[in-house]
């Protein structure tokens, strides 16, 4: 993130996760919880550190997967978030003492967690990620840059982009997982096709994974 407090990115969906995901040895666990989420606003508390090693559970309620990866999280942060506009979205963040983070994410909150899959695809720094528990197995790729994400480069793994759709807003997946509503999403898909948003210059589609 640059230019103050503002992250720009670009979202997409992605029906499964791509080979190019897997060929990375080390993703990310995180789990984000909570406190804030409504009009596009959010407050958030993130826990991330290294995946373990075997085999984390994936369903079912998130809070005990957060106790199975306790003792791996070596960084936390508090964030303040505020609405999308035009693929930029304030962002506000302070990092916490992992130990009180964890306590306080052990009181309350919402909670989403996900493995995260970093990427460099063409001129473009990707993330991709697997989301867990509730949610998944919802797969979301973004592409973010310290200016707005034009001209971009899209995967070929991208099926349609997300950026607008505030379904998609980790926020708003912790209190309305994909799991209640991915059916839908599947029927809007067959019926109206991929999108591409076309306010952000030319969309190059197929970049090779």
């Amino acid at each position: 993130m640059s230019d103050g407090d503002f992250e720009f990115e670009r979202k997409f969906f992605v029906p499964e996760l791509p080979t190019a995901a897997l060929r990375e040895p080390h993703p990310a666990l995180i789990v984000q919880s909570y406190f804030l989420a409504a009009d596009g606003y959010a407050l958030r508390i993130r826990l991330q550190g290294a995946a373990p090693a075997g085999t984390l559970p994936t369903w079912g309620d998130e809070r005990e997967l957060l106790e199975a990866a306790a003792d791996t999280f070596t960084f936390c942060a508090l964030t303040a978030k505020g609405p999308y506009v035009g693929g930029t979205r304030y962002e506000a963040e302070r990092e916490l003492d992992v130990t009180a983070g964890l306590a306080m994410v052990r009181l309350g909150g919402d909670l989403v967690a996900k493995l995260r899959y970093s990427l460099w695809l063409g001129a473009d720094g990707w993330v991709v990620d697997s989301f867990l528990g509730r949610n998944e197995p919802l797969v979301v790729a973004e592409c973010e840059r310290g200016g707005p994400v034009t001209d971009l480069a899209i995967p070929d793994f991208c099926l349609s982009e997300v950026t607008d759709d505030p379904r998609f807003a980790n926020d708003a997946l912790a209190t309305s997982p994909y799991s209640h509503w991915s059916a839908d999403y599947g029927r809007e898909l067959e019926t109206d096709g991929p999108r591409f948003l076309t306010e952000f210059g030319t969309n190059q589609l197929g970049l090779p994974s």
